[in-house]
């Protein structure tokens, strides 16, 4: 059993950043591929990035690609997304997850003026 904790949502304004951090306790963190996820009001929930257990391979959807940085720190057991030029469509729920079978209870992003 894993159990994630999400952290740093909140409302920015267009072309703003934030960073979000997703705390791990459980298992053995380094040993699982971990990634993000959104869920917009009204829409299914979409893949955002992911990382590898070493790092070495990461993904983006297009939508965030060239504006979102997804990394881990294992000793830490924390995940992070660095997120930057964010638009009004950004705006969602954000779930951290592990192995894509544990999943936090996720943090809010709203971006608007």
């Amino acid at each position: 059993q894993v159990q994630l904790v999400e952290s740093g949502g909140g409302l920015v304004q267009p072309g703003g950043s934030l960073r979000l951090s997703c705390v791990a306790s459980g298992r053995t963190f380094d040993m699982y591929g971990v990634g993000w996820q959104r869920q917009a009001p009204g829409k299914e929930r979409e893949f955002v990035a992911s990382i590898s257990s070493s790092g070495e391979r990461i993904y983006y959807a297009d939508s965030v690609k060239g504006r979102f940085t997804i990394s881990r720190d294992n000793a830490k057991k924390t995940m992070y997304l660095q997120m930057t030029s964010l638009k009004p469509e950004d705006t969602a729920l954000y779930y951290c997850n592990v192995d894509a079978v544990w999943f936090g209870q996720g943090t809010q992003v709203t971006v608007s003026s």
